[in-house]
């Protein structure tokens, strides 16, 4: 006959099964059913505790590949467009101010960049060689300022050749371009900062 000792081990033992088997069962109910809505959420929880870290991960040998491969992108280089239409001392000397500062500031943090001074329809005369009044300022300023380029706009020259019936002379630190409303566009479809002081 069984004794009492082995009775008691037997039913510890069937009602350990029994808890346990009951455990497992709420478990995959409540945890592992794909239609209810506490798994999925579960599920996120899981996945949005892991993406901080993955992120930082990609982060971090996305740094450490740009800075062993050999085709690591250069930095990158800062570029303005400034815009001078009118005939305006005051509006062309405050052109000339924002294309230094911005100039010095870039080079203070050791950056490139590159200022283009667009001049067109009335505000040519800060161009021209004949009436500019910033004439002596822009020569000084392409001594100084190498990443300063000024252009002037071919058709505002013709007419006021035209107008004037004369040569309109333009100073040497410029460049005369077709269009300067068109160099502006064209610029700016090459991701230039537009700026009108």
């Amino acid at each position: 006959m069984c004794s009492f000792g082995s009775v008691t081990k037997l039913i510890a033992m069937g009602a350990v099964a029994f808890l346990a088997s009951t455990s497992c069962t709420v478990a995959q109910h409540k945890y592992w059913t794909a239609n209810e809505q506490p798994a999925t959420y579960r599920a996120g929880e899981v996945r949005k505790a892991e993406k901080p870290r993955a992120a930082a991960e990609i982060r971090k040998r996305a740094a450490f590949a740009r800075m062993h491969s050999p085709a690591a992108p250069k930095e990158k280089e800062h570029r303005l467009i400034l815009q001078v239409n009118t005939n305006d001392p005051a509006a062309m000397n405050l052109s000339l101010n924002n294309a230094t500062n911005v100039a010095e500031y870039y080079k203070g943090l050791g950056e490139k960049v590159k200022i283009e001074v667009v001049t067109f329809g009335p505000g040519l005369h800060m161009l021209r060689d004949d009436t500019s009044p910033v004439k002596a300022r822009i020569e000084e300023m392409a001594l100084s300022a190498p990443e300063v380029s000024f252009k002037a706009c071919g058709n505002t020259q013709e007419k006021m050749q035209k107008a004037e019936n004369k040569p309109i002379p333009i100073i040497k630190q410029a460049e005369v371009v077709k269009s300067g409303v068109v160099r502006v566009i064209e610029l700016q479809e090459k991701g230039w900062t537009y700026v009108k002081p």
